[in-house]
């Protein structure tokens, strides 16, 4: 996604991980905080760690920290749920001043001391929330200059819209950090300040004496310092063999006009058309009945169905990349994480897997040899790589689903994903993405991708 301000090196990736019993020997302890640094490979000698990420989604994992009327969820994808209430709240929505009553109770993580000083943060979560229910997610964070920040709001979520819009709560700042949509950003990383360690609080929200309520999978966060960097070293191919991944092809340009109301189509649905197509790569189909709301004229209603599905109030569009992870999470069986990689050796280690993986990137026309255009922020989804080391992707922005395919050069492709700054058409120097990425994969997932997703540090 592109952010209306502008936004330092941010985040990315997806994960797949929902259930300790499916991973030998999980690393997270019930109690604790572990750690999962990424250290960037550059070809040469080891680099400092750049990402940490840390996920709750185990029995043993909603058993701890501190419970206000939750509890955790057995089963054979373990979550955390309303127990007993422990108030009421009255939320006037911000996008459509409507005032709603609603019962609440909460959960907080235990503190996670982070392997990597981080500049940065993106909450990620999974979970279902029913008619009449929806979630609340916060990160506070401790500098390393001792203090603590407050409670950021990281995403007001429900998988549907008809009780609450889904929005993030842009603006949010102490002085010393602030939050960009998805972002949670330190304000002047040149002072040296980093957050040191965070806390996540999750909120979940039911109509008043009503039973049941949301069911909260997975929830975390990836922090991060990667350095400005304008250029990158190139990663030599891992193998000298093909692989290729058969993952539906969607184009967001033959939706370009449609519904307004969730960002008009055309090229501000890469994210949720980028999604859609790994959703159906692992199986996942809206049904008829989620469907029905679309025009029956359009092409690929399950298109138009996630670009609502992830739409964001606050920021108008739907380029959130939480709710995008959120969204796919919504199908059975399957998890969601944005997280970030270190080269495309990461992503060859997952395509290896049968994990396909979406990318953010930034470029002119120039830049990615092939592509036709340029953009200041497109996601396209990896879904493989030639003998000779080069990147195929579905790209979505293609003027029908037999163009989506494509082959980008290997270098090209890894600068434009990786940097974090470039220059732009007018030669001004801007942000780049520094390797953000979602992951898609199974809950629980089988042991090839258990290993895939360690060796590159989601899990």
């Amino acid at each position: 996604m592109t952010a209306a301000t502008p936004r330092r090196a941010l985040l990315a990736v997806a994960l797949a991980a929902a259930a300790t019993a499916t991973v030998p020997g999980g690393r997270s302890s019930a109690a604790g905080a572990d750690r999962s640094a990424r250290t960037a490979p550059t070809g040469g000698a080891a680099t400092p760690a750049t990402v940490d990420n840390r996920f709750w989604y185990a029995h043993g994992h909603w058993l701890a920290g501190t419970h206000h009327g939750t509890a955790a969820a057995a089963g054979d994808r373990p979550g955390l749920r309303i127990d007993t209430p422990v108030g009421r709240t009255e939320y006037q929505h911000p996008h459509t001043g409507k005032k709603t009553t609603w019962e609440y109770a909460a959960w907080t993580s235990p503190v996670h001391r982070s392997a990597v000083p981080a500049t940065e943060a993106i909450a990620s979560w999974n979970a279902r929330t029913p008619a009449g229910t929806w979630i609340q997610i916060e990160l506070r964070p401790t500098y390393t200059d001792g203090v603590t920040g407050p409670w950021y709001v990281m995403g007001r979520w429900a998988a549907g819209d008809g009780d609450v819009r889904r929005t993030s709560v842009d603006g949010q700042t102490d002085g010393k950090s602030t939050v960009w949509t998805d972002t949670l950003a330190v304000d002047h990383p040149e002072s040296g300040l980093r957050i040191r360690d965070w806390q996540l609080r999750l909120t979940l929200h039911r109509k008043p004496g009503a039973d049941g309520g949301p069911l909260v999978w997975l929830a975390g966060a990836m922090v991060s310092a990667v350095p400005d960097r304008f250029t990158v070293p190139a990663s030599v191919p891992s193998s000298g063999e093909a692989h290729e991944l058969k993952v539906p092809r969607y184009s967001q340009e033959t939706h370009k006009g449609q519904y307004p109301e969730y960002d008009n189509g055309g090229e501000a649905w890469c994210s949720p058309t980028s999604s859609q197509m790994i959703i159906e790569y692992w199986g996942g189909r809206a049904s008829a009945s989620a469907l029905g709301w679309v025009d029956r004229t359009y092409k690929d209603p399950q298109v138009c169905h996630a670009a609502r599905s992830t739409y964001d109030a606050a920021y108008k569009g739907c380029g959130n990349w939480p709710f995008n992870a959120a969204y796919a999470a919504t199908y059975r069986g399957l998890a969601g994480v944005v997280t970030r990689l270190g080269s495309l050796a990461d992503l060859e280690t997952l395509v290896r897997a049968g994990i396909p993986a979406i990318t953010s990137q930034s470029f002119r026309p120039e830049e990615l040899t092939g592509a036709g255009y340029g953009t200041a922020g497109h996601l396209m989804t990896v879904i493989g790589f030639t003998a000779a080391g080069d990147v195929i992707a579905n790209d979505p922005n293609s003027a029908d689903n037999a163009a989506v395919r494509r082959v980008y050069k290997r270098a090209e492709w890894e600068t434009i994903w990786l940097r974090t700054k470039r220059h732009n058409a007018a030669g001004k120097v801007v942000s780049g993405s520094g390797g953000i990425c979602y992951l898609y994969a199974p809950a629980r997932p089988d042991p090839a991708r258990i290993a895939a997703l360690r060796a590159v540090g989601v899990l």
